[in-house]
């Protein structure tokens, strides 16, 4: 394939340059290429559970010759580090060794795009959640090219859940009334949900016959993820609790735990 021959040039050249290598390479155009915009997972978070997740990478881009292939690949490293030379972590599309799937809207300007799965059963590790940078590779049919390290960021994320109780039902009014629940996230070196210590989670309260919640206070998970606090109660309505989420994990909540007082 042509573009593997002319990045393969590319990071020859690089690494000539001996030990002012890493950092020496930077992004690249060569001609009238032009990137339009670059979407991964149609712009949400990459949120796995313990079961493989495959998501779309995808980039529209435009060339007075039309565009015929792009790549992509998602890298950790300090700002100004090297994606080829000094990645803290790399990871590649399905589609590596591949064309991408490019569909042309006009003469000029097509989308291509291309997979990535997420495998929490082979190579995938609870260090792996956080911000990644997306790298983008592009060319047109005159063989003119761009290249972009860090176009844009994404969330790898650890799928989130959480469960409420509010107890005695029925309480009387006035009374104490006790809500637990546990908040728990993936765990993808053990394949199974384990308990998130020492984050806050909101306890929420909404009237019965309204539609609006309203935050009571905020509590922090246990050691092992469980949240427990006492509240008076005053009048008929639903208790949950709301995490707002975190870099590797995202925000959950969960329907309220309705409670007659009488």
């Amino acid at each position: 394939m042509r573009k593997r021959a002319t990045f393969a040039v590319l990071t020859a050249v690089v690494a000539l340059a001996g030990s002012t290598a890493a950092g020496a390479h930077a992004d690249e155009t060569v001609g009238d290429i032009q990137i339009n915009s670059l979407a991964v997972n149609g712009g949400k978070n990459v949120v796995v559970d313990t079961a493989d997740k495959t998501i779309t990478v995808s980039v529209t881009a435009t060339d007075p010759s039309g565009i015929w292939d792009a790549d992509f690949y998602l890298w950790r490293g300090p700002d100004g580090a090297d994606p080829y030379y000094s990645p803290d972590g790399y990871i590649l599309p399905n589609e590596d060794t591949t064309p991408a799937d490019c569909v042309a809207s006009s003469g000029t300007t097509s989308t291509c795009s291309k997979t990535f799965t997420f495998e929490p059963d082979w190579w995938l590790t609870n260090a792996d959640a956080g911000t990644w940078k997306v790298g983008v590779q592009v060319w047109a049919n005159d063989d003119s090219w761009t290249e972009r390290w860090a176009y844009t960021t994404t969330r790898l994320q650890r799928h989130s859940k959480l469960t409420v109780n509010a107890s005695p039902e029925p309480v009387v009014k006035g009374k104490t009334l006790t809500v637990t629940g546990k908040l728990s996230r993936a765990n993808w070196d053990t394949l199974d949900y384990r308990g998130y210590a020492t984050q806050p989670v909101k306890l929420q309260f909404r009237k019965a016959g309204t539609t609006t919640y309203t935050t009571v206070k905020t509590v922090n998970t246990s050691s092992t993820g469980t949240l427990t606090t006492t509240v008076t109660a005053a009048e008929d309505g639903y208790w949950r609790w709301n995490f707002a989420g975190t870099t590797t994990t995202p925000a959950a909540t969960v329907a309220g735990d309705f409670v007659d007082v009488q």
